[in-house]
């Protein structure tokens, strides 16, 4: 895995994510209560022992660099290990910004050129699993494709969403179609037992669905990148240029838990799947295999009187006398009297505040951070330090689907209030 070097996409603007990506890049959305999404692909590629990262962004990227800065030191031991933000960036033989994932990498091939490896494993920087990358990278070697595309197994409702592999029996690509529909889409359907599924699975995963991860074998991803400048984006342009043009293509199926948290609606559901139990869809609690993150040395959390169930609490929390069902709670999260939280996502603070600050404020006619007494939210995401107030009430009481409310610090996406990071609620609001 020394002979590969790992380039983590850090996707567009996110408006399908704000207001979370408002102050921040995409990969650098809070997840699980003190984990970001950029960590799951880097932690893959550590487990894989892929050591060489560069993460691609262009928008609200400082929020990214000082989490990577803080986190990974890969270089101990004076190894090669790195991870490094690559923010776009105009020159003269490049004077715009990155126009879609192959653009992205195709900016910066002078870069990726100096280094002397074999692969380049091409990742997405906004999407929940849990995967060794080194049997894909070996899988790739050994079929002697010149690209590789991961493929996921899905039904007919899903297949619509994505770009679609039709294979042969070995794996070989043979046709490839964007988010297909109708007959075009039954033509995709392939037979997935012959990749592990069961004869159960396979009939209810007909389809494989590309993951936008990718190994491309040196020579065939500059070649694919300089034959057409204008060729921007690699699901929709490369690849089928790259099928039309002889190279070999093959699949890996990945059968296993995947979510691309690309919606608020997805983010929301992909968050509080976590608290399921026995057996949550995806799980952090995998010692071997374990998933890496900013360490913060708070202090544990205290819980004075409240009654929590199926939810998870990040480190340095208060709660005081309150009801939390089905929540998760990110660091530093501070929850008052006679609050009930429910089906609900609070991303914590980036600071503590002292009981003397939170006197003084309130005397001050301010807003702590936390929720305030007599609180009650239900289906919602509080972003980072936001300060809701006493005795309001987040239910979207008028079943809202969509709402921009950024004067009043919230919006409503997929029918879930989202509050921005920093807001004020004041007392006795009702949403």
């Amino acid at each position: 895995m020394k002979r590969v070097l790992a380039i983590i996409l850090g996707g567009g603007a996110g408006t399908r994510l704000y207001p979370l990506t408002k102050m921040r890049a995409k990969p650098a959305v809070p997840l699980a209560g003190k984990y970001r999404l950029i960590d799951i692909p880097i932690s893959n590629c550590i487990n894989s022992s892929i050591t060489k990262m560069y993460v691609l962004t262009q928008f609200n990227s400082a929020s990214l660099n000082r989490h990577l800065t803080q986190t990974y030191d890969l270089s101990a031991g004076f190894g090669q290990g790195f991870v490094e933000v690559l923010a776009a960036q105009q020159t003269p033989e490049s004077p715009s910004w990155f126009e879609g994932t192959a653009d992205a990498v195709r900016k910066y091939q002078w870069l990726f050129q100096e280094w002397d490896v074999d692969e380049y494993l091409i990742l997405s920087g906004d999407q929940l699993y849990r995967m060794d990358y080194s049997l894909f990278v070996e899988h790739h070697r050994q079929s002697g494709a010149d690209l590789t595309v991961a493929a996921l197994p899905v039904d007919p409702q899903q297949a619509e969403a994505f770009g679609l592999m039709r294979t042969d029996a070995h794996g070989t690509i043979q046709e490839f179609r964007e988010k297909p529909k109708g007959e075009s889409l039954k033509e995709m359907a392939v037979d997935t037992s012959r990749f592990g599924l069961s004869a159960e699975s396979a009939e209810q995963k007909p389809y494989l669905a590309s993951m936008g991860i990718y190994v491309f074998s040196r020579k065939a991803l500059f070649d694919l990148l300089n034959a057409n400048p204008q060729h921007k984006d690699f699901g929709k342009e490369v690849i089928p240029e790259a099928l039309a043009g002889g190279m070999t293509l093959k699949s890996y199926v990945f059968d296993d838990y995947w979510e691309d948290i690309g919606t608020i609606g997805a983010f929301y559901e992909a968050n509080l799947a976590l608290t399921q139990q026995p057996s949550p869809p995806f799980s952090f609690y995998d010692e071997d295999f374990p998933i890496y993150t900013r360490p913060r040395y708070l202090p544990p959390s205290k819980l004075v009187d409240a009654q929590i169930t199926q939810s998870i609490i990040g480190e340095g929390t208060i709660l005081k006398s309150c009801s939390i069902h089905h929540c998760v709670l990110g660091v530093r999260s501070r929850v008052e009297d006679d609050v009930v939280l429910q089906d609900s996502l609070l991303m914590g603070a980036d600071f503590f505040e002292s009981s003397t600050e939170r006197v003084v404020l309130r005397e001050r006619g301010g807003i702590p951070v936390g929720v305030g007494q007599g609180t009650t939210v239900k289906r919602a995401i509080l972003d980072k330090n936001t300060r809701i107030g006493n005795n309001v009430t987040i239910v979207n009481k008028d079943h809202v689907e969509e709402a921009d409310r950024p004067e009043l610090g919230f919006y409503i996406r997929n029918g879930i209030v989202v509050v921005v990071k920093n807001a004020s609620i004041p007392d006795g609001t009702v949403i």
